[in-house]
């Protein structure tokens, strides 16, 4: 029997429908606001707000990235490009990441109707036909599109960078994946006589091409882009065997694989490890490399759930009041999630030669989490990270569903499909309306997840910008709770004794002890973080405006506090810098800061400008002359010729070349 009547035989069909479904879904997430680490990187980042085209500001934009050492060029010129379109209206942007998800959702139907049919050329099985794989690869992408966790990829601007990355892995899989079946000769490849003679070199050199060329441009876009390699080799573990056309292991593949992926791996292994043993390294996470690994084993496990039966408690955006594994009973489901999955992975070896598909899948699950959840020092849950990796679990779980209907209980896998699909683009649309009104979604996220310090801030942050700082506004009293209850939570940063100081001085009100108490211990038991360290800052800024009255003794308290840790951030030292020079008059000071600063951060222009700008203002130019040298040699494409130019023009000629 056919899988579904003839007039609806067309894979093109359902992803032409599942591309006005998404729209349609996403709409009214598009209206939303910014959020969370939007505003570092985009909003309070001038780096990606060039005043026009030209290539020292492109080049100044590509370099601004303050989430990597690696900058991530290509989407810091993709929010540039936004900024001179449209400003910093959410709605473009958004949009624009809509975009980048169709684009990636149709590679993913290319790339799952490739490894449709290698499968069944593998199985030599005829039991769907070309048309039944077009329809269930258009429901693996059609469900990619849909699900919940990948939201966040669309409506969290920032997240570009996950999308635009996967875009080039995409790219380089469905290259790697037509190359390898011209090598073999497949019967879906049509190929010209003449290139069985030449031993399927030029069909090798596609898949070579494909996998180097990719690689390097998505890790442009973001580091884990750098994992496409290790998705070729998944691949070819299960559908390709390492073979040529004759059935024997084809030297070149191993070969291509020692080269572009065991290599480069042995040497990062190499750099990193010394790093990874350091527990300095972990000073700024409440987290060892072993509490991180235990934790990760429960937290991909949990990935499993939050993709094929998503709720909306799980799926909150904020992950911040996790539960660490202290040890393997502590709490018990990490010793379960350490025997899960490695049943799945004896499960991917068992399926290798019965189910290949549902054995890559899992594979390319597993493998995705390698980079992100293992031993690099990032936060311990992001739903993002599944971008990739959701559809590997697509690709195990849906051809099993989607069978013609003279297959074993064809009809109850056909309903628990339309189900799923139905739970994913519901969950979604409902998500996507809270993401359309900022506000709403505070309200929600704070629903969802009442003991995270992070959604608790976010909602007081947004009572205190929607009550202007008005004493009468009914938000101004909303704002007080849910701050105080993040400041009170355990394992919260700053953020909300911030917030509640500022709200307090900009009304002109009482400012609790309490607050600074609180902020101060917390500043003094660990190593501040990102989020520490903006909150020093937003309160610098505020007194350097004007419109806040901050007492010195209090201010200098708490930066001291967050100074005594060893080796404190170049960010921090500037920031310190900043406020002794400007608020407390203390130049001496200021400027043994922003020192300190060029010294931990020497490739930071910003920090070379600022201590000019001071030498200069002591008039002690050849000093300062030596800080714009270091500017000229970081200057690359003339990013910064304009500040340069400022500082030169200050110093008196008998300094200058």
């Amino acid at each position: 029997m056919r899988l579904l009547p003839n007039r609806w035989q067309s894979g093109r069909a359902f992803l032409a429908a599942a591309f006005v479904i998404t729209i349609l879904v996403y709409w009214p997430g598009l209206h939303g606001g910014w959020l969370f680490d939007d505003f570092p990187n985009i909003v309070d980042n001038q780096g990606v707000q060039p005043h026009d085209a030209s290539l020292s500001s492109l080049v100044g934009a590509a370099l601004s990235s303050p989430s990597s050492e690696f900058k991530r060029p290509l989407s810091s010129l993709s929010f540039a490009a936004n900024y001179l379109a449209g400003g910093l209206d959410p709605f473009g942007w958004k949009l624009a990441n809509l975009v980048i998800h169709l684009l990636n959702g149709a590679l993913v139907f290319l790339l799952a109707r490739m490894l449709l049919a290698r499968s069944r050329a593998l199985l030599r099985t005829e039991e769907t036909d070309a048309t039944q794989a077009d329809v269930v690869a258009a429901l693996i992408a059609g469900g990619w599109m849909l699900l919940p966790i990948n939201l966040t990829g669309v409506l969290y601007v920032v997240q570009r960078m996950e999308s635009l990355a996967n875009l080039f892995v995409m790219l380089g899989l469905i290259g790697y994946v037509a190359g390898r079946q011209r090598m073999l000769g497949d019967a879906t490849i049509q190929q010209p006589p003449a290139s069985k003679s030449k031993a399927g070199w030029g069909s090798f050199c596609l898949c070579t091409t494909s996998i180097v060329l990719a690689t390097a441009v998505g890790v442009l876009a973001k580091e884990t882009a750098v994992m496409l390699p290790l998705y070729a080799l998944l691949i070819e573990w299960a559908l390709f065997r390492f073979s040529s056309r004759d059935g024997r292991c084809d030297w070149r593949v191993p070969a291509l694989f020692t080269v572009v992926l065991a290599l480069p791996l042995i040497a990062g292994m190499a750099w990193l490890a010394p790093q990874v043993v350091n527990p300095g390294y972990w000073s700024t996470r409440d987290f060892t490399l072993g509490t991180r690994l235990l934790s990760e084993a429960r937290i991909v496990v949990d990935y499993v759930a939050w993709t094929l039966c998503p709720t909306s408690r799980a799926l909150s955006f904020y992950h911040d009041n996790f539960v660490v594994s202290t040890g393997l009973f502590a709490p018990w489901t990490t010793l379960a999630s350490i025997a899960i999955l490695a049943g799945l992975v004896a499960l991917a070896a068992w399926l290798r030669p019965r189910r290949p598909l549902v054995a890559l899948g899992i594979a390319l699950f597993l493998g995705c989490q390698l980079l992100t959840g293992t031993v690099l020092p990032l936060e311990l849950v992001y739903e993002h990270r599944n971008y990739f990796a959701s559809f590997g679990l697509l690709l195990a779980v849906v051809p099993l569903l989607a069978v013609p209907m003279a297959h074993f209980m064809a009809l109850p896998r056909r309903v628990l499909l339309g189900g799923l699909l139905l739970l994913w683009t519901g969950q979604t649309a409902i998500t996507a309306v809270s993401w359309g009104n900022p506000l709403l979604l505070a309200e929600t996220l704070v629903e969802r997840a009442p003991d995270s310090p992070r959604a608790q801030y976010e909602l007081g942050r947004l009572y205190i910008i929607y009550s202007n700082y008005s004493p009468t506004s009914p938000f101004t009293r909303l704002a007080y709770a849910p701050l105080e209850h993040a400041a009170a939570l355990p394992d919260s940063s700053i953020l909300p004794q911030q917030a509640l100081i500022f709200l307090n001085s900009r009304m002109h009100l009482p400012i609790k002890d309490a607050w600074w108490d609180s902020m101060i211990a917390k500043l003094k038991a660990r190593r501040p973080g990102v989020q520490d360290e903006s909150s020093l800052g937003a309160l610098t800024q505020c007194i350097r405006h004007g419109e806040c009255d901050l007492p010195a003794s209090r201010m200098v308290e708490a930066y001291l506090a967050a100074l005594s840790h060893p080796d404190p951030s170049a960010r921090l030292l500037a920031m310190y810098g900043d406020y002794a020079w400007n608020v407390l008059d203390d130049h001496a000071l200021g400027e043994r800061m922003l020192a300190g600063a060029v010294e931990a951060a020497p490739n930071e222009p910003a920090y070379h400008i600022t201590l000019a700008r001071m030498l200069l203002a002591q008039n002690r130019p050849s000093e300062a002359e030596r800080q714009v040298q270091a500017l000229e040699i970081l200057n690359v494409g003339g990013r910064l010729n304009r500040d340069i130019a400022n500082l030169q023009s200050t110093v008196p000629a008998s300094t200058t070349h």
